[in-house]
């Protein structure tokens, strides 16, 4: 592991680093305790020494070289939306943040967004569209999270059932290794074969093997249109059934499931006229082509209904659609408001979803802790929210029993412990659980030979 630094060496040192990156070092406590946590508020984060807001990969460069050279921890750090802690600081490390690092150009004929890793998910979007074309993943925050964030954690999204995650649009990389070499792997190429497929070690390597200071993006034709359909059904666990008999035979673009918790969460928090007296909802839509779409929709209503659907709105009104999935979107932030948060992402293979909202319903009943579901159901891929009271310790400690029976429940589905949020600091302990201990041995010695000091992102993933 990298050694904390000693006070008689900070202030000679810090002044080595604010020589060579100038205004880009704070050192004042404000912005040290701003950088300090994400979104997950990991009640373990440490407290970094120093906050490098780099501009250029150049900036990124200099300061992994000094961390090298003073064996300081270094935590990489994008848009601070990261749902388990993977940016949580490191006392005596530094973060380097890459939030000013924001400049997205689109290569129109190759069909590619040459991005850098502070652009947020939604920038990119927007560029994109100007030219008739799109980026498909789409976290629910896409609005807030950042490119690199989302390559580092390997993110998904609303329309990961049909279109894939992060990692089917990385065609290129430029990364900052933990001795400060800056490495470009892949580029604006479709198909690409030539030596180990290095590209994909890093996506999802969550800042633990280098900093991603560049990305190659695939992107597509522009979505067509869409229809909508939701569905009400009496209990999540009908709901979940509705989502394996729709897989059998359709592909749908988006399904989105919202328990009853989570739905009454965004009526209170701002009405988007949902049905608070259903057990939960599922939320559909369909992009086929035109000829096509009428009998995608009719085939996901009818799985709906033989599933035990109380109640089926369909729609091909964009803006009536996209109000469905805004709520869809607001539901961590509508949950948030009730108390603090543990942030779940479990998934399970799409047959055992029942089987895992079940479980969690269970969980959630024995211990007595409100645990309100959303998922992208198409996937298998579930976000349960654990909320209590941090205030009271045993409210505390009856939630993080909820955090680790879930994961437990889900590899006993043979599912994993996180299907698109990360491994981070909160999920760490349940990671040689699903990957057993030999590829547990081997990421080590991958860690070890990329980062032999241990400097990146101590503590996350391994």
């Amino acid at each position: 592991m990298a050694a904390t630094m000693t006070p008689e060496v900070v202030t000679p040192a810090l002044a080595e680093l604010v020589t060579t990156l100038g205004d880009a070092v704070r050192t004042d406590a404000v912005t040290c305790e701003n950088y300090r946590q994400d979104w997950a508020r990991d009640p373990s984060a440490g407290t970094p020494i120093a906050v490098v807001r780099a501009r250029t990969a150049a900036d990124v460069q200099a300061a992994v070289r000094w961390a090298a050279a003073h064996g300081v921890p270094v935590v990489p750090r994008g848009a601070g939306s990261g749902l388990s802690g993977g940016s949580s600081a490191v006392d005596g490390g530094i973060v380097v943040s890459l939030e000013r690092m924001r400049t997205v150009e689109i290569d129109v004929e190759t069909r590619v967004a040459v991005v850098e890793p502070g652009a947020l998910n939604v920038e990119v979007k927007a560029a994109a569209a100007q030219h008739g074309l799109w980026y498909p993943p789409d976290p629910s925050s896409y609005e807030i999270c950042s490119i690199g964030g989302n390559v580092a954690t390997n993110a998904g999204g609303l329309c990961c059932v049909k279109y894939g995650v992060t990692t089917d649009y990385v065609l290129g990389l430029d990364v900052v290794l933990a001795d400060g070499t800056l490495i470009t792997l892949g580029g604006a190429r479709i198909k690409d074969v030539a030596g180990l497929s290095l590209l994909k070690l890093f996506v999802g390597s969550e800042g633990t093997l280098g900093i991603i200071t560049r990305a190659i993006l695939r992107l597509i034709p522009a979505q067509p249109p869409r229809a909508t359909m939701v569905a009400a059904f009496s209990s999540v666990t009908d709901a979940a059934r509705a989502v394996v008999a729709i897989g059998r035979t359709v592909r749908p673009s988006m399904l989105e499931l919202m328990d009853s918790p989570s739905v009454n969460a965004v009526e209170d928090y701002r009405p988007m006229g949902l049905d608070r007296s259903a057990g939960a909802l599922l939320i559909a839509q369909s992009d086929a082509p035109a000829s096509a779409a009428a009998t995608e929709v009719a085939a996901i209503e009818a799985a709906c209904l033989a599933a035990g659907a109380r109640d089926v709105f369909v729609t091909d009104d964009p803006e009536e659609g996209e109000m469905f999935i805004a709520a869809r979107r607001l539901a961590f932030t509508a949950i948030e408001v009730r108390g603090s948060l543990m942030l779940e992402d479990v998934g399970v293979p799409v047959p055992l979803l029942p089987d895992l909202v079940a479980g969690v319903a269970a969980i959630a009943a024995s211990l007595d802790v409100e645990v309100p579901v959303v998922a992208h159901a198409g996937d298998g891929n579930t976000h349960p929210i654990i909320v209590f009271d941090a205030s009271d310790p045993a409210a505390a400690d009856r939630a993080q029993q909820a955090f680790e029976q879930i994961m437990t429940l889900a590899l006993s589905l043979g599912g994993t412990i996180t299907g698109e949020h990360g491994v981070g600091r909160t999920k760490k302990g349940a990671l040689p659980a699903q990957l057993g201990a030999d590829v547990m041995a081997l990421s080590h010695r991958i860690k070890n030979a990329l980062d032999p000091q241990g400097i990146l992102n101590p503590g996350a993933v391994l």
